[in-house]
């Protein structure tokens, strides 16, 4: 199954790859970066920096600042990585940013439940944005 997450709520199309891919489902995730999180930019933003600045360097907690990492990162908390099937469901499932040239030309399917049309106001950051000012280097 190959997702298209652009203008997708990363968190309402991430339950839907966590449970599939808990059922056996290999998942490709492409443009990562153009998913949203919805609030304002500013709460979004204090949120993730705040994150970023807790514990230490050497031990942690690591958070990543690629849109793609970033995106599975989310997912991941929705598994029980520590267990087997947890982490057997997280190796299924793969983040890209962009669209990688080995899916060109492939359908893509989405998540009509998680698309930003729902949301009923315009508050919303995208992920590659939020990456961008926790020190991403990508385009």
């Amino acid at each position: 199954m190959i997702v298209d997450a652009s203008d997708l709520i990363v968190g309402r199309f991430a339950t839907v790859v966590a449970k599939k891919s808990l059922l056996g489902e290999k998942i490709d995730i492409v443009n990562c970066d153009k998913a949203v999180l919805t609030g304002t930019k500013a709460n979004v933003l204090a949120k993730y920096q705040r994150k970023r600045s807790m514990g230490t360097p050497a031990k942690g907690p690591f958070f990543p600042k690629m849109p793609d990492r970033f995106v599975r990162r989310v997912i991941r908390g929705m598994l029980p990585y520590k267990l087997t099937k947890g982490s057997d469901a997280y190796k299924r499932i793969m983040c890209y940013i962009g669209v990688p040239e080995e899916f060109e030309g492939k359908t893509f399917e989405t998540v009509k439940e998680a698309n930003i049309s729902k949301l009923p106001n315009l508050k919303y950051i995208k992920v590659g944005e939020i990456c961008k000012l926790l020190g991403a280097k990508h385009e």
